[in-house]
């Protein structure tokens, strides 16, 4: 059965992952079609699920990186993740574990340490074959995958190496490793980021090394949002919770890091027009809240300039805006515990709260 593959300074590199190997492939392979968060989180659905785009991690305002500053790849890309491991070594998670349908990693670029989801591959392997007839340096390791990336038409984004303030700057170490899957991002180790761009897609990749014990890790992450499983609440559903607790809250998406309400998020706003239309006399503050993820004020600003964007559209669509206000609260009120993926979900969110 015939692999592809790609001859990189010194070292064969696979250009299929492990997965792929046992279908036949084609150098001609298409490069396939196509980022604190939504502020909302749906308490029980009222209505049938519809599916929704949900971006759920904003980085930095100013990360010292662009991603426009990469140029788009002319090359054709293999299947993703691209690269299978340095000729001689072994990957140690099997193919059915190594490629997690949605997820989360943080990526040093510029000089700031950016969150970025969608569908990640990550191995690891030991440096030193197992027949102990080829050893890599840590130097080799890198040097190879920087290579391979290149041949794609990637770039490198950022040489800077971990630093406490860098980490801290997101949140602190607990924060990182709840989604880290590499080296350990402390000094010591070695990282290194690369991002391939398209017309449609971004592919961030990570290649860490630990040269204490010779290991090699790769993450490679097809930036992308999650489909969201569950449905909103319509207006009849608000109604009832504004009645029962006197605030909802709710899924209302935005474009990443901005305040820009997203085309999938419409029929939300279109059933607070329809529960305002019907309750003459309802007064709403619409309210911004997020997890603790990142600046605490970028995040108070970043919810407090969606909400407005929430009322600035209900107003376009004719509801009276003396029946509206708006704040963004950030992280400060939060209603789960932060410690947990799930917990921070149901902090991320925005409420309307009866006035």
């Amino acid at each position: 059965m015939r692999q592809t593959r790609l001859l990189i300074g010194s070292t064969l590199f696979l250009l299929l992952l492990s997965a792929c190997k046992q279908q036949d492939t084609s150098p001609a392979a298409t490069t396939p079609a196509g980022t604190n968060t939504p502020e909302a989180m749906t308490e029980a659905p009222a209505a049938p699920p519809a599916a929704a785009v949900v971006e759920t991690v904003a980085p930095k305002a100013d990360t010292g990186f662009s991603v426009e500053s990469v140029p788009l790849s002319t090359a054709t890309l293999p299947p993703f993740p691209f690269f299978d491991v340095p000729e001689g070594l072994v990957a140690k998670i099997k193919a059915d574990k190594s490629t997690v349908g949605f997820a989360r990693h943080f990526f040093l670029a510029g000089k700031n340490m950016i969150p970025v989801e969608g569908r990640l591959y990550h191995n690891q392997m030991s440096l030193i074959g197992p027949d102990k007839q080829r050893e890599y340096s840590t130097t080799e390791f890198h040097r190879n995958y920087r290579d391979a990336v290149l041949a794609l038409g990637g770039a490198e984004i950022s040489e800077t190496q971990f630093t406490r303030p860098i980490v801290d700057e997101v949140g602190g170490l607990r924060e990182v490793n709840q989604y880290w899957r590499s080296a350990p991002p402390t000094s010591g180790y070695e990282h290194h980021s690369y991002l391939i761009r398209t017309a449609d897609k971004e592919y961030w990749i990570h290649v860490g090394t630990a040269a204490a014990r010779p290991a090699g890790y790769l993450v490679v992450l097809e930036k992308q949002a999650m489909t969201q499983s569950l449905g909103f609440l319509d207006a009849s559903a608000m109604k009832s919770a504004l009645d029962a607790e006197g605030r909802v809250s709710l899924h209302i998406n935005f474009d990443t890091d901005k305040s820009t309400l997203r085309a999938d998020s419409q029929a939300v706003v279109d059933e607070i027009k329809k529960l305002l239309d019907a309750n003459a006399g309802l007064k709403l503050s619409i309210e911004g809240h997020t997890d603790n993820t990142g600046s605490a004020d970028h995040n108070r600003q970043l919810s407090s300039a969606r909400a407005r964007t929430v009322l600035d559209t209900l107003v376009g669509l004719g509801i009276d805006a003396s029946r509206l206000d708006s704040k963004g609260f950030g992280p400060d009120k939060p209603v789960a515990d932060n410690a947990n993926e799930a917990g921070r979900a149901k902090n991320r969110r925005v409420e309307l709260v009866k006035l």
